[in-house]
């Protein structure tokens, strides 16, 4: 690569069987490739490309990973005399420098009173581990639409990720946190809204929920109310990435109105005989606990702990996104449970429904606000490099004021957020249950609202590059596909607005007039 070439050395290469190209001063021989060249022989022949400098063309029709893969990247041969690369990658784990691409509080020259220096060392390390062990398996896996890699999760175990994807608590006591960058004492809510941005960043919305979903909304019901010998089995078998649990308690005929439950639990001699079914729940298809809401016969609801086993059919549900999420119906047949497996009291089972709704909402709210990031990077990116009319993509006004909305939108939610996490770090979960059940409610409805209305706008940015599963778009594309599971996974955005309100008026002074 140490070769130089002169732009008169370059363009006497301008014919078939003889071409080469110069894109972003390194000049490729394409003289074998062009022939197999997707776009066809004739693009590269253009009195633009061939013996030319073509960056810009390259830049409009194809993503800088392009370049880096080896069968293209050994097509180099030189640089161009005086020219100098102006296209940096990111280096992995590195912040981007586009605008608004980072919240404000990993932005230079920024401040914020939120996040102190373990922050910021952990969300480093988080991304880098993202990007090298994540992304690679994500890409892979949401196009194959094969569960998550074993792998992925022992690394995560070596981490203790998965027990930080619970939050702040007890169950981190002991553990080694991220090579122990943060103390398990210093572990707040904080790191957690990091890790789910992070993971968002990935654009493999199915994967995303299958590495693991189901277990962030599942186990909590068995830490917080299973017996000690099983809740302690479970916690360290998932934390070493062994088991996955999932929680199974949406139906045909009960979504977001979790007290019409249908599957039922007959009481019997030391337990539980369990007949009905499920459907749309997360990592069903693959994973190894059950965390089920039942109806009884006294016309309560129990929660009920039940390892996979005979009588348990689970059947992948086609959506949208990626079968790496394990979606799935799942048929409980007389399926025995020991009493022992029962997660709190027998009857009080919507309490334990219901106790981490605020955190699993909190949670969406916070991977959507991170996708829309992602969202707004890619679209800057792109009207900043797409010519039209021979002019940049952003000389358009109905362009930039869609970027302003997108914007607007992106920033406005990340501080809501930030707020209500800060309340939380210093709120009991009862008071959280008290003051934040609403507010959480709202914020992820106005994420979600929002979230859509940006991937309408990017898919109009990008044009027809927006709505193809490869590519330059492909990303936008992804998003625009799965963007609605945010709104309707952890309850449908009406009934979340709802709850806000009623919350409000529960509260409302009684003293109060106009």
């Amino acid at each position: 690569m140490s070769k130089q070439f002169t732009a008169e050395e370059v363009a006497k290469h301008d014919k078939d069987g003889d071409l080469w190209v110069v894109i972003d001063s390194k000049v490729y021989d394409l003289s074998r490739f062009a022939q197999m060249h997707p776009g066809g022989l004739a693009v590269l022949l253009d009195n633009e490309v061939a013996g030319q400098d073509a960056t810009d063309a390259f830049f409009s029709l194809h993503r800088y990973e392009v370049l880096q893969r080896p069968q293209y990247s050994r097509l180099a041969i030189g640089t161009l005399a005086g020219a100098e690369q102006q296209v940096f990658p990111k280096a992995v784990g590195g912040l981007s420098n586009v605008p608004y691409a980072e919240p404000t509080w990993l932005s230079s020259g920024y401040h914020s009173p939120y996040y102190k220096d373990h922050h910021r060392k952990f969300q480093a390390a988080f991304r880098k581990f993202v990007e090298e062990v994540i992304m690679p398996d994500a890409q892979a896996r949401e196009e194959d639409g094969k569960r998550p890699s074993p792998h992925v999760f022992q690394e995560m175990a070596k981490m203790n990720i998965m027990a930080m994807r619970l939050g702040p608590g007890p169950h981190l006591k002991g553990l080694t946190l991220m090579g122990g960058i943060v103390k398990p004492e210093e572990f707040d809510y904080f790191h957690e809204l990091i890790m789910g941005q992070e993971v968002a960043r990935i654009h493999a919305r199915g994967y995303g929920d299958g590495l693991g979903g189901g277990t962030f909304i599942g186990l909590p019901a068995i830490m917080n109310f299973g017996r000690p010998e099983l809740r302690d089995r479970v916690m360290k078998e998932v934390f070493e990435g062994k088991k996955l649990v999932c929680l199974a308690i949406t139906e045909a005929f009960a979504g977001s109105d979790v007290a019409g439950l249908k599957c039922f639990a007959k009481r019997v001699e030391k337990g539980w005989v369990v007949t009905g079914t499920k459907k749309w729940i997360t990592n069903g298809t693959f994973a190894d606990y059950f965390v089920v809401g039942c109806r009884t016969e006294k016309g309560g609801l129990v929660v009920l702990f039940i390892e996979r086993q005979e009588g348990i059919e689970t059947k992948p549900i086609k959506t949208s996104y990626s079968t790496a999420a394990g979606t799935a119906y799942i048929t409980f047949e007389n399926v025995f449970v020991p009493y022992e497996h029962t997660l709190g009291p027998e009857e009080d089972g919507l309490r334990v429904i219901l106790s981490n709704f605020n955190h699993e909402r909190w949670g969406m709210a916070t991977s959507s606000i991170g996708g829309q990031r992602a969202i707004v990077e890619e679209c800057l990116k792109w009207v900043n490099q797409r010519k039209v009319f021979g002019r940049p993509l952003h000389s358009q006004a109905v362009i930039r004021s869609k970027l302003a909305a997108m914007i607007a939108r992106v920033e406005s939610a990340q501080n809501w957020l930030e707020n209500i996490t800060y309340q939380m770090n210093h709120m009991s979960y009862k008071d959280q249950s008290r003051y934040l059940a609403g507010s959480i409610g709202l914020l992820k409805k106005f994420a979600t609202e929002g979230a859509q209305d940006t991937a309408r706008d990017a898919v109009q940015v990008f044009g027809g590059r927006g709505i193809t599963r490869t590519g330059m778009g492909r990303f936008i594309e992804h998003y625009h596909r799965t963007i609605t599971f945010d709104a309707v996974l952890g309850g449908a955005e009406d009934v979340l607005g709802d709850l806000g309100v009623r919350q409000a008026l529960k509260y409302m002074p009684k003293n109060t007039r106009l």
